[in-house]
Parts: structure tokens; C-alpha cells; sequence
């Protein structure tokens, strides 16, 4: 992977890059020039948008995998998971294409700054979809769309759906008794919408886009050592700054690569047996799998990687790090070492 990275030439980021193992979120804001005040307020990554041109067929794709439909029309479909969001999936009519992550945002007057940003869309009324609320989408420089809403009203969760926290006996430790563990098969269902990632060509420009016009902090970089001895980052792992309340490791990713694609998205799952249970399922109704399942070094999450019917990647995975403002930066060699500690080997088409 260090080698393939090497080779792309992507420049050096006008965003500061360092050499050495972990530096303070706010040593590194200072130095980049990050003005916190101009900045459009993430709170959460909520749902996927994605175009098929068979909405039936990722319909269901998409139960299998672990999703429950909310609504359907002749063009859309909503899917949700068991958590607080009311999708977590929109799928509309048309050929194959990438609609971008939806983000919510803090306010109405964050949708009126993003449209301010260049190629912004208007406010858009969210009349049709589940929740409602209050749309704009906005492109990176590579022309990546993002989405961000407002205003949108949280579903009222089923208790019946949320699965039972299993009691696990260790070695010197046996707290379930006279009790066993008896699973049904079916597939993983879904809780919510984790991160997704990129593969771009001028890393300089979108990490411009990304970590100075929002409040997305780095979690991790990866680099490659230059020829001339320097270090140059090619991949960020980054996390919404909520300040001291704690995050996922990552809700967005990017590397560099020879051509601009989405790479995946990814979904949380309850536990390791409800991932194998949905990976064995999965298989069986005969879908293709990617990589998996596997333990991630950074982040730390099991995932487990497939194709849709599209031919787009999608993840589960369970077990995930949480970061708050404290965490410092980190910073690791690129390469396929620095991609699971235990699982298959990667695919070659994985970083492609």
C-alpha cells in the first residue's frame, strides 16, 4: 500500500503535515489556521444517499443486510435501522451513482451558511421524507456531494428491536448460569450509519474543504516516507468535534488514489454474533463478500466488507474506539499492516 500511495503523487497538503507520532487537537489547529467561528456545526453523520437503477433489487439487498424499509414510492425508498434516526439508507431511482453522507447539522443557520459555500444547492423541505426537515447539499472540490439537515424529528425506538446485551463467561470469571445462549439465524440488523469514506486525487484540497469549513478534527493520519527523508500523510481518519463528549473514531475517511470514488459506508451492529450471523446469512443468499471479517488497528472495529447489487461497498462492523477533544492526533505508517491486526489477508482491489 505505501508503495501504491508513493506513486500517486499527491501534493503536499497546504493543511501542516507532521512527522512524529501524536500531536494535540489544539496545537494543531493553531498552526493549520482553523477559525472555529466560520465553521458549519456537525452533530452527527445520519444517513446514506445513493442512486440504483433497480430499487427492488437493492431493496432487498438491503434486508438482507440487516435494514427495515420505512417508506417506498415509485423513485425512493428510506430504510431505517433500530436507533433514534429515521433513515439511515435513501435509495432513489436512476443509474448508479453516489449521493453523498447527510450530516445533521446545529441549526438552521448552518444550512444558511452552507449555501454560501461554491456549487451549494438552496434550502431544500424535506416534505416527503420520513421525520421531514431541512436539506442542503454541497459539493468538495473534486465535486463529492454532502449533504446537511436540520430539523429533522427522531423516531420513537421499538424496545422489542433492540437486541439483548449478552452475559459472556471468561476463564475465571462465570457470571451467566444456568442460562444459554441460543441464536437465530437471519441477518444483522442495522443500528445506525457509523462513517464513509473517500478515495480522491488532490488530498491537499479536499482536506482544505473538509477540516476547515466544518468541525471535523483529525483522529489519525497515515503517511509515506519521502525520498528526500520527508513524511507526507496520504489517508486522515477524522471525528466530529462534539468538545468533551465522546465520538466515534471516525465518521469520515479519505486517501489518496489514482482516481475520485466513494470507497464504502459503513453500519454499526449490535454485537460479534450478530455480525457472524448476518456474514453467514449474507453468504448463503449468495452475495459477494469483500474482506472480512477482520479486526481494524485504527479505530479497532470487526468489519466485515461487502458488495451491494451495485457493485458499491458496504460494511458492518461492531466494537468501534470513541475519541473526545483530548485525544491526541495520531500518526502511522501507511500500509497493509496498518489495516487489521487479525483477518484475511486484504484484497487487492480493497485500496483501489
Amino acid at each position: 500500500m505505501a508503495a501504491q500511495l508513493r506513486n500517486q503523487g499527491a501534493a503536499v497538503p497546504d493543511l501542516v503535515a507532521v512527522g512524529h507520532q501524536q500531536e494535540d487537537v489544539q496545537a494543531w489547529r493553531a498552526r493549520n489556521g482553523i477559525d472555529l467561528a466560520s465553521q458549519i456545526k456537525l452533530v452527527k453523520i445520519a444517513h446514506m444517499r445513493y442512486q440504483h437503477p433497480d430499487l427492488e433489487e437493492i431493496g432487498r439487498f438491503l434486508g438482507d443486510f440487516g435494514m427495515t424499509i420505512v417508506k417506498k414510492t415509485d423513485s425512493e425508498v428510506w430504510f431505517r435501522g433500530y436507533g433514534l434516526d429515521q433513515y439511515v439508507y435513501h435509495a432513489l431511482k436512476g443509474p448508479k451513482k453516489f449521493l453523498g453522507g447527510t450530516f445533521l447539522v446545529e441549526s438552521y443557520e448552518d444550512l444558511e451558511r452552507a449555501t454560501k459555500l461554491p456549487g451549494s444547492s438552496d434550502i431544500q423541505e424535506l416534505v416527503d421524507a420520513p421525520g421531514g426537515g431541512f436539506l442542503v447539499t454541497v459539493h468538495d472540490p473534486e465535486g463529492f456531494p454532502m449533504n446537511l439537515m436540520h430539523g429533522q424529528v427522531e423516531r420513537e425506538e421499538i424496545p422489542a428491536e433492540k437486541p439483548k446485551k449478552l452475559i459472556y463467561n471468561f476463564e475465571n470469571e462465570k457470571p451467566r448460569v444456568r442460562e444459554f445462549l441460543r441464536f437465530k439465524p437471519g441477518p444483522a440488523a442495522v443500528h445506525k450509519l457509523g462513517h464513509y469514506g473517500l478515495c480522491v486525487q488532490n488530498f491537499s484540497g479536499e482536506l482544505d474543504f473538509y477540516l476547515k469549513n466544518f468541525n471535523l478534527v483529525p483522529t489519525d493520519f497515515l503517511y509515506v516516507d519521502e525520498l528526500d527523508g520527508t513524511k507526507k500523510d496520504v489517508a486522515i481518519f477524522a471525528h466530529i468535534d462534539r468538545g468533551d463528549d465522546y465520538v466515534d473514531h471516525h465518521t469520515f475517511f479519505m486517501s489518496t488514489n489514482k482516481t475520485s470514488h466513494v470507497h464504502h459506508c459503513s453500519f454499526e451492529v449490535h454485537d460479534y454474533d450478530t455480525q457472524m450471523l448476518g456474514h453467514q446469512w449474507l453468504s448463503e443468499k449468495g452475495y459477494e463478500p469483500v474482506w472480512g471479517v477482520g479486526r481494524h488497528i485504527l479505530g479497532s472495529q470487526i468489519f466485515d466488507y461487502w458488495w451491494d447489487t451495485a457493485h458499491n461497498m458496504i460494511e458492518h462492523y461492531i466494537d468501534g474506539d470513541v475519541v473526545n477533544r483530548k485525544t491526541p492526533i495520531g500518526y502511522s505508517p501507511a500500509g497493509d499492516e496498518s489495516l487489521a491486526v487479525w483477518g484475511p489477508e486484504v484484497p487487492p482491489w480493497f485500496l483501489h
